[in-house]
């Protein structure tokens, strides 16, 4: 079966910001991840990237771009379920503001019996997003065969939600995986079980240099900013 490279949009005008996104309008790439975006094909100039899949959102769209220059012709499908979390009324909201939310121990601890408020639960999210998969991985392998690779473009929950799917962790684990802007993580899915052979690969040690972390150690919902 395929293997898949999952990459997070680079980072957002609400990345900078500090406001969870989710689907609303209108959030782009901010210089950095503009950066970033510009650097992704040489990062990934090696792969035989059969198929490209991308969250109709706008930071994934302006992510993918340079790619889809450096390579005219690659195939590029919009795919809806691996588009964000649908955080409902939470959405366009402060992260600072939304931590007092009594739901943020929920999404924090017991992540797959949180649903936004208008929105959706992570347990849905997590659910869409694995079928996604599962049925790009039957159609690459049918159309380029079981050593194809293929790249999706997402956003972090979703592939915090995928690695801890290929690792067969239960949802309430996945709030201890992170992945940064613009990072790369590669599954590699077999006929008996994935492989997690990459996670959050940015090629960056900047991130790992100790910084003040916010009391409690919460997980950033969304994904996080990555390296200041």
């Amino acid at each position: 079966m395929p293997t898949l490279i999952l990459v997070r949009h680079g980072r957002s005008t609400a990345n900078t910001e500090g406001v969870l996104a989710g689907w609303t309008p209108g959030v782009a790439l901010d210089e950095r991840g503009a950066a970033q975006a510009a650097a992704l094909p040489g990062r990934l100039v090696e792969l035989p990237i059969a198929e490209v899949v991308t969250s109709p959102l706008q930071r994934c769209q302006e992510t993918i771009r340079p790619l889809l220059d450096a390579r005219p012709g690659l195939p590029v499908h919009t795919d809806e379920r691996i588009g964000e979390c649908h955080y409902g009324d939470w959405s366009g909201r402060k992260l600072a503001e939304l931590k007092d939310e009594p739901l943020m121990e929920v999404v924090q601890a017991h992540p797959s019996a949180a649903a936004f408020p208008a929105g959706e639960s992570m347990r849905s999210m997590a659910t869409r997003a694995a079928e996604a998969v599962r049925e790009w991985n039957a159609r690459v392998e049918r159309d380029h065969g079981p050593d194809a690779v293929y790249l999706m473009c997402s956003h972090g929950d979703i592939i915090k939600s995928l690695v801890a799917d290929a690792l067969g962790l239960h949802l309430d684990l996945f709030q201890r995986i992170a992945v940064e802007p613009c990072s790369v993580t590669a599954i590699r899915y077999t006929r008996l079980r994935p492989f997690l052979v990459r996670l959050g690969d940015t090629g960056d040690f900047a991130s790992l240099v100790p910084h003040e972390e916010p009391p409690g150690g919460d997980a950033p919902v969304g994904g996080g900013a990555g390296a200041p």
